[in-house]
């Protein structure tokens, strides 16, 4: 049986460390999957029900684990599906290759059925693209594909024509007219050093020992630093704030850390901000300028990786390229240690005020079920290694404040594209990854019912995901948002009636339980996650509970105020749960 070009390609992909490639067959691939089906024992394919899916997956997968995520799907509108998730990858900066198909090379251009340029539609989505024309291109174009998306920390899309992808492994069938010969390549990749300039370090640690009231905002770029900013942070007394894509990288329950910032902050660290007289940025880019230092306020130094991100939010004073890990430990002899100035300890005291308060809003009491309970209930009966992958939406908020990071615990979602729907693909592909750790998709009902076909993968490939929905029948996120400038909600609640997700989960051969009263949450959701298989527990939430940010501005409080004048339709039911909060941090 003779050796063909999209062999050369599995192979190769193997050699790179490539153990699973996530996609959904099509006509414009089928020499794919038979380079997979030769050598399915070294690269598993996992069959997915939507492209989108696939491409979340090899995120999610890349996330958690720092190596690439591979994705592939069929020539036309599969390829066009693998969208979303490939800027999710893009704009988290995390390296996926995305394989596509496209039609044979002799009818390109004449309006093939489905002939859809995919390197063209992916020009702005990926750092490296291109369509292999030559069976003599691979696996040398596997190589630079690789290694640009490990580089650039972001996409590449390799697009094979049909008759390529069964052509002879090596063929060049085209006679060479130039001194030219294919490349030799090989599958390696050398990781740039990630030590910072001396004078460099020398210049931030003047400031940062000069700081009188010093914050330390932690990005994903420093999860694998926990211990150096823990190191740092008790050097300099300083408190450290935390991204969202961030959460993980010190524990919630440290000394040192006033949790989140933004809209899904705390207000400890919102005050912090507006105090401090030095900001360090490590492993960041935060995008929300408005909630970082006034320009000229404070004195910024900046542990970027990536020389472009260096200052791009505010002025920095102190730009430092390197990795965030070697960077920390390279700083660390060079501060100045500070005891006991008050500076820090006054933020431990907002933080327990604060902390307190989310407590009391953790009520088991509650009619309907009000969703900072349910997050809650999952925190506590959760490992002390699981894994929470979270949709976008006001389960966000309830994720950022209420699922607490400690042991091991992780925590991912789509950071900067804040798309719906990667929670439960993300988990799958996690659970590939780490097939002994508990994995929980935490997600809303309208990013669950996106992709719920999902849950059906996760029961034929046997994993035992655990999905909690927090089911407010809406748009949450979007019904607040509208408020919040000023206009009565409108189109973002669903038509009765509400679903029940756990009947399709028990349909699918998973475990499914619907929950609508405050006390059968914790029986629920223990089962899930004793239950040896996927486990999905659809909880009804209370929908009038808006996701208040840490500190309420003026101007916030006045345009809630305008949307209840001008006709705010659920005002009633809201303006009690507001009441209720409210009581409850005053009397918990």
């Amino acid at each position: 049986m003779a050796r063909i070009a999209s062999e050369s390609l599995i192979e190769r992909l193997a050699e790179w460390g490539v153990d699973t490639v996530f996609g959904l067959p099509g006509d414009g691939i089928n020499g794919i999957m038979e380079g997979l089906r030769r050598h399915r024992d070294r690269v598993r394919f996992v069959l997915v029900h939507h492209e989108e899916a696939a491409a979340f997956m090899a995120t999610g997968y890349a996330k958690a684990t720092g190596r690439i995520g591979v994705c592939l799907a069929t020539s036309g509108p599969g390829g066009i599906h693998l969208l979303n998730g490939l800027y999710d990858a893009k704009l988290d900066h995390v390296p996926v290759l995305a394989i596509t198909g496209m039609q044979e090379t002799a009818v390109l251009g004449t309006g093939y059925q489905q002939e859809v340029h995919l390197d063209k539609l992916f020009a702005d989505v990926a750092e490296y693209n291109m369509m292999i024309t030559n069976p003599a291109q691979l696996p040398s174009l596997v190589d630079l594909a690789v290694r640009t998306a490990y580089a650039r920390r972001g996409v590449a899309h390799l697009t094979l024509p049909n008759d390529i992808q069964v052509a002879e492994a090596g063929e060049d069938p085209y006679r060479t007219v130039a001194p030219v010969r294919a490349p030799e390549t090989a599958p390696i990749y050398l990781r740039p050093p990630g030590l910072p300039r001396q004078e460099d370090l020398a210049r931030a640690a003047e400031v940062l020992n000069a700081a009188e009231r010093p914050a330390i905002l932690a990005g994903q770029g420093a999860l694998h630093a926990r211990q150096e900013v823990l190191a740092v942070a008790e050097a300099l007394g300083a408190p450290v704030v935390k991204t969202l894509p961030g959460k993980a990288v010190v524990p919630d329950d440290s000394p040192y850390t006033t949790g989140g910032i933004g809209l899904l902050g705390t207000k400890p660290s919102e005050e912090l901000m507006d105090e401090a007289d030095v900001l360090f940025m490590i492993g960041t880019n935060f995008p929300y300028s408005k909630f970082l230092p006034e320009p000229g306020k404070a004195r910024v130094v900046q542990f970027e990786a990536e020389p472009t991100r260096a200052g791009a939010r505010v002025p920095t004073d102190v730009p430092v390229v390197c990795d965030a890990k070697e960077g920390l430990r390279e700083l660390l002899p060079l501060l100045t240690r500070r005891d006991g100035d008050g500076h820090l300890a006054k933020y431990q005291k907002l933080m327990v005020k604060w902390r307190s308060d989310m407590d009391s809003l953790e009520n088991p009491d509650r009619d309907p079920i009000a969703p900072q309970y349910a997050m809650s209930v999952l925190d506590d009966l959760a490992a002390d290694d699981a894994i929470l992958t979270c949709d976008s939406g006001t389960i966000a908020t309830w994720a950022a404040r209420h699922w607490t990071i400690r042991g091991g615990r992780e925590f991912y979602l789509s950071g900067t594209l804040a798309t719906m729907a990667p929670g439960l693909p993300y988990a799958i592909a996690m659970q590939h990854a780490f097939p002994g750790r508990q994995v929980i998709a935490y997600v809303g009902d309208g990013g669950f019912a996106m992709l719920m076909a999902e849950f059906l993968t996760a029961a034929q490939h046997r994993l035992p995901v655990k999905v909690v929905i927090n089911n407010n029948n809406s748009l949450g996120q979007i019904l607040w948002e509208q408020m919040v400038l000023g206009y009565p909600e409108h189109g973002v609640r669903f038509a009765q009636p509400e679903a029940d997700y756990s009947v399709w989960a028990r349909a699918c051969g998973g475990f499914g339980a619907k929950v609508t009263k405050a006390g059968d949450v914790v029986a629920a959701i223990r089962q899930a996650l004793a239950h040896d298989g996927p486990a999905l527990v659809d909880v009804d939430v209370n929908p009038n509970e808006p996701p208040m940010p840490g500190k309420v501005s003026y101007d916030q409080a006045k345009s809630f105020a305008q949307a209840f004048l001008k006709g705010q339709p659920h005002k009633a039911a809201i303006a009690t749960t507001l009441f209720k909060d409210r009581i409850h941090k005053f009397t918990d």
